[in-house]
């Protein structure tokens, strides 16, 4: 963050009046790299989606006083370049990464549990999943997911449960790919993962220091875990005004996160399962597994009200 704000200053010293400035971001606060500047109003984040030249999402990222105008601009250039932008807020994760937290954090829990990596990876990809969430960590870096922990840690509760494998193997050096061993290994010049029994015996010492019974986990309780986890935060996520709508959240997960098409996004999906057996499963994960589990507001007013998300944008 120092770094991105003394270019910014910098560039606000040498650029024209009027110069848009944007900064590629997964994380970073917009609002706080605009104040390094004398023109917020012309500061916006746009989120590629890694690889670039593949992803079509572009996440246009709007701080507290980006200009109506810089907004359009980023959508218009989003157009040219081929790809879906989707006007998001600026808050912890924007929408993408920040739903994908949760999604992320049960994967790697169920794995503590006694699922097998390549065995949860395998059942959401049947679901539809373009890749499974382990082989994606491996992907984009077990180094990178825990330095956006350390830099989130402030924001979580105490008591909250620890993403403990992911951090062995981070101490480990097991950054996925980049160094060839994360949650699976990869042979030399290859990307192809493999299972690795070190993960396995990892993820046994980890249940036993956590007093964790492992057991036989199913592909039901994989897909309510991690789907449900995904789908209560983009709840909150709406609430909170950091997407415009569900069809914006379901755009950002088709295009972005490789959900799969037919299913029409996680928002969609859960109005097809039923508001009301989602709320009642996650009611029971919390009584079950802790507080991180707790129903977002929004989803049980929707139930209480016999509504769903699709129809909030009927209202608008």
């Amino acid at each position: 963050m120092d770094l991105k704000r003394e270019v910014f200053a910098e560039l606000d010293n040498v650029v024209q009046p009027g110069a848009i400035l944007a900064t590629n971001t997964s994380t970073l606060d917009i609002d706080h790299i605009a104040a390094a500047t004398s023109r917020p109003e012309s500061v916006i984040g746009h989120h590629f989606f890694s690889p670039a030249s593949v992803m079509r999402l572009l996440e246009i990222v709007v701080g507290k006083r980006t200009s109506d105008e810089v907004v359009a601009t980023s959508l218009g250039l989003a157009k040219r370049l081929g790809k879906v932008g989707v006007v998001v807020g600026n808050g912890r994760g924007f929408v993408g990464n920040r739903m994908y937290g949760p999604y992320q954090r049960e994967a790697q829990f169920l794995v503590e549990e006694g699922l097998p990596v390549p065995e949860l990876d395998s059942i959401l990809v049947g679901f539809g999943m373009a890749m499974g969430p382990l082989a994606v960590a491996d992907l984009t870096g077990l180094d990178v997911g825990w330095r956006i922990r350390q830099e989130h840690q402030h924001l979580q509760p105490a008591n909250m449960r620890p993403q403990t494998l992911a951090d062995e193997l981070w101490q480990l050096g097991r950054f996925g790919q980049k160094t060839g061993r994360g949650f699976y290994r990869y042979p030399v010049a290859s990307r192809t993962p493999e299972p690795d029994p070190e993960v396995e015996e990892l993820a046994r010492r980890c249940a036993r220091r956590a007093g964790i019974q492992r057991r036989t986990i199913g592909s039901r309780v994989v897909e309510e875990r991690t789907l449900y986890a995904l789908i209560n935060e983009g709840a909150r996520i709406l609430e909170g005004g950091y997407a415009r709508s569900a069809t914006d959240i379901d755009v950002v997960y088709v295009n972005g996160y490789g959900f799969p098409a037919h299913r029409g996004g996680p928002m969609w999906h859960a109005d097809q399962i039923g508001l009301d057996q989602i709320l009642a499963k996650i009611r029971e994960f919390e009584a079950q597994l802790g507080f991180w589990w707790k129903p977002a507001p929004l989803l049980q007013r929707l139930v209480k009200e016999g509504r769903n998300f699709a129809d909030l944008e009927d209202a608008r």
